[in-house]
């Protein structure tokens, strides 16, 4: 039996490592790559060390005008994701109704949706009603897809915070909007992190709708700039490549230092309501 134990542990273990091989490779060839100045395909040590990736892509067409338009179209449609979420999750938390489970059921079939197959009358309909090439209609259409199942977190972490305290804030004269904003949001900080940052990262590495429905080269985000550097006949810039992915990466990793503690914590409403 200890044999046994130790054999599956180790299979476990090694398992495990393999797992994590796979996933610190790519990012190990980013790295190195980033700072190598023969970079290529393979994940090696560089001979030297050198910054001339980062100088080449550091300039407005490159890497400066795409991030902010990624910062902007994100940005928005998390905003925009985040507030309509919170209000459509707070009468299906709250309130009991038929309708309720029938509504839940169908979001979630519309998260099951491909995007593919939706974008072509998406964009016929974005023509008819000029909104094709612009970054709010962009903006609008992010935060549509994100927000069926951004409802479908917000309403799991607001059915944790309690009723009662809400029932206070109505006894002294409340509204349900303030209740909302200033009882219920407030207590449910990891939930209202959770979704953003989900709601963020999903948009900011999505390639295909900014493709799709921005036209001018100057409105197009980082996540489509970045096909920039695969050029004609196989021939890739793959140290400017790696060079302009950890700057592509950067925000999202900020977002997640700048919420990390809201995640990590819990309501912390125990004895809440008690007395």
């Amino acid at each position: 039996m200890p044999r046994k134990r130790a054999s599956r542990r180790l299979a476990a273990d090694l398992s495990l490592l393999a797992v994590a091989v796979a996933f610190a490779l790519p990012l190990a060839w980013v790295l190195l790559s980033s700072v190598d100045p023969h970079a290529g395909l393979r994940v090696r040590v560089p001979d030297g060390l050198t910054l001339d990736h980062f100088h080449a892509i550091l300039t407005p067409d490159i890497t400066y005008t795409p991030l902010l338009n990624s910062l902007i179209l994100c940005g928005g449609a998390t905003a925009v994701t985040v507030v309509c979420a919170a209000l459509a999750a707070y009468p299906l938390s709250r309130f009991r109704s038929r309708l309720n489970r029938p509504f839940l059921l169908t979001i979630l079939f519309a998260t099951s949706l491909p995007i593919t197959a939706i974008m072509v009358p998406v964009y016929a309909l974005f023509v008819r009603v000029n909104l094709i090439d612009t970054l709010h209609g962009t903006i609008l259409f992010f935060a549509a897809s994100q927000l069926p199942f951004a409802i479908w977190l917000m309403k799991n972490f607001m059915d944790g915070v309690p009723k009662e305290l809400e029932e206070a804030a109505w006894t002294d004269g409340a509204s349900s909007l303030q209740s909302l904003a200033r009882i219920v949001l407030p207590l449910m900080g990891p939930g209202v992190a959770v979704v953003t940052v989900f709601s963020f990262v999903m948009m900011w590495g999505n390639f295909f709708v900014p493709f799709m429905l921005l036209l001018t080269p100057d409105q197009m985000p980082a996540s489509v700039s970045i096909n920039d550097f695969f050029g004609n006949r196989g021939m890739v810039a793959y140290g400017q490549l790696a060079a302009f992915s950890v700057i592509y990466s950067t925000p999202v990793i900020l977002l997640y230092v700048l919420v990390a503690r809201r995640l990590g914590g819990g309501f912390a409403l125990g004895g809440a309501v008690k007395g």
